[in-house]
């Protein structure tokens, strides 16, 4: 309990109170037992010291000359050693120390009143002279050492945040070099083998009689083509330093729903396609950015269908919501019954007025729901033997959860398999703004 109370708001008062006032305390004892209660000019100078006190760290000098009578009348010692540390710890001068050390040890060489000296008495004079100095020379090292230990913390400080803008300096330099090493591997590798596909397929195209086999060199050309102009943008992107962004931001691919169906079409899946929402809604703040997560989700998804379930039938579909689910707790249902893998259920209120669009129906609309789900595989068909990472669904999740949406993967009861994901309006940030171009 005591703990409890030390670190509250009364602990947190005592500590910022308790070293101003724990020093007139003290002076106010020590005037106290020196001179005792009866009030008179000792006891008048030395509670005036101590009561100076209170404010010593605005007026330093000022307090401790202010406590010299009491050194001197009333023969006490906390109030002006107390405020020459004070004055050393916060105004510190060779001038002005030495100064406040010579007054100090004046007054408490000199008796009161000053016709109590005897000059002839050496030894006790030489015992008094040496306690002064003592008493002079104890708060001014205390003080300078204090001020030194606060100058020598912030040097260390300011060492260690320069070390850091190093570190991350360092770090930049070495994302920047890697950057630029995948993309002269991309450029060098990736291209030379697409533009490869391209030219064989166009020799295909134009020498080959049969229709068919023309459709499709025309489709792998097509594509071809698409794949170098997407990889000039990334390829751009990666050489891009983390500085210009604005020159990353023109380099970014920029699909969007409008090239869905052209997506669709250049498959060669058996995809049925129900479009829901209007591309481009409203020009809300983000509906490109969402727009373009949608299409990477449709074009992840079809890829696993090529390379997982051969000739299984697709259905892709593209609604507006209402609602858009945010994280929860894990095992929650989703909006239509089913569990999330990921763990999230139906938050209330996820689009913002800013963020929300109207679809074709005049409703508004808060978000973007995407879902693809295809069949069993045809048992009769060949499964191609494509290479695949497994980071497909998880860059998909990650990439959902970035915009504020949610991501659902799972397998269904008749063999197939699902995904679907939502996303809410109103994020506004670009790929790479974000830092997530893939």
């Amino acid at each position: 309990m005591a703990r409890a109370l030390t670190r509250g708001p009364v602990g947190r008062r005592l500590r910022k109170v308790a070293p101003l006032v724990v020093p007139v305390l003290l002076a106010i004892a020590d005037a106290m037992l020196v001179n005792g209660v009866e009030l008179d000019l000792e006891v008048g100078v030395s509670m005036a010291a101590a009561a100076a006190l209170l404010v010593r760290r605005r007026f330093p000098l000022l307090v401790f000359l202010f406590t010299l009578p009491g050194l001197y009348i009333g023969y006490i010692w906390f109030a002006p050693m107390i405020a020459l540390y004070t004055l050393a710890a916060l105004r510190p001068g060779r001038a002005r120390l030495g100064g406040c050390a010579l007054l100090l040890i004046a007054a408490h060489f000199f008796p009161y009143p000053i016709s109590d000296f005897e000059l002839t008495d050496y030894r006790e004079n030489t015992l008094v002279l040496i306690d002064a100095s003592v008493t002079s020379a104890a708060p001014i090292a205390l003080g300078l050492l204090v001020r030194t230990r606060r100058e020598l913390a912030s040097r260390v400080e300011d060492l260690t945040r320069s070390l850091r803008r190093e570190d991350r300096l360092l770090a930049d330099r070495v994302k920047t070099t890697e950057r630029a090493r995948l993309a002269r591997e991309m450029h060098d590798v990736v291209a030379h083998q697409v533009s490869l596909i391209s030219l064989q397929a166009g020799a295909v195209q134009v020498s080959t009689e049969d229709a068919e086999a023309r459709a499709g060199a025309r489709t792998i050309r097509e594509l071809s083509v698409r794949t170098l102009e997407e990889l000039r943008h990334m390829v751009g992107v990666l050489r891009a330093d983390g500085g210009e962004a604005a020159e990353a931001r023109d380099l970014a691919p920029q699909p969007d729903l409008e090239e869905l169906p052209r997506l669709i079409e250049m498959s060669a899946l058996d995809v049925t396609y129900e479009r829901g929402v209007v591309a481009g809604a409203g020009g809300v703040s983000g509906a490109k950015t969402v727009e373009r997560a949608a299409f990477r989700t449709v074009q992840e998804a079809l890829t696993n269908v090529r390379k997982h379930a051969p000739g299984a039938r697709v259905r892709v579909r593209v609604d507006p919501v209402d609602t858009v689910r945010g994280p929860a707790a894990d095992g929650a249902e989703a909006a239509d019954g089913t569990r999330a893998a990921d763990g999230t259920r139906p938050a209330a209120g996820a689009g913002a007025a800013d963020g929300a669009a109207e679809d074709g129906g005049g409703r508004t609309a808060h978000g973007l729901r995407v879902e693809i789900r295809n069949g069993p595989p045809d048992a009769t068909a060949t499964v191609p033997a494509l290479p695949g990472g497994g980071h497909g669904l998880v860059g998909l999740r990650e990439r959902a959860q970035s915009l504020g949406g949610t991501l659902e993967a799972r397998r269904t009861s008749d063999g197939g398999f699902v995904v679907r994901a939502e996303f809410p309006y109103g994020t506004g940030r670009s790929e790479v703004e974000r830092g997530e171009v893939r």
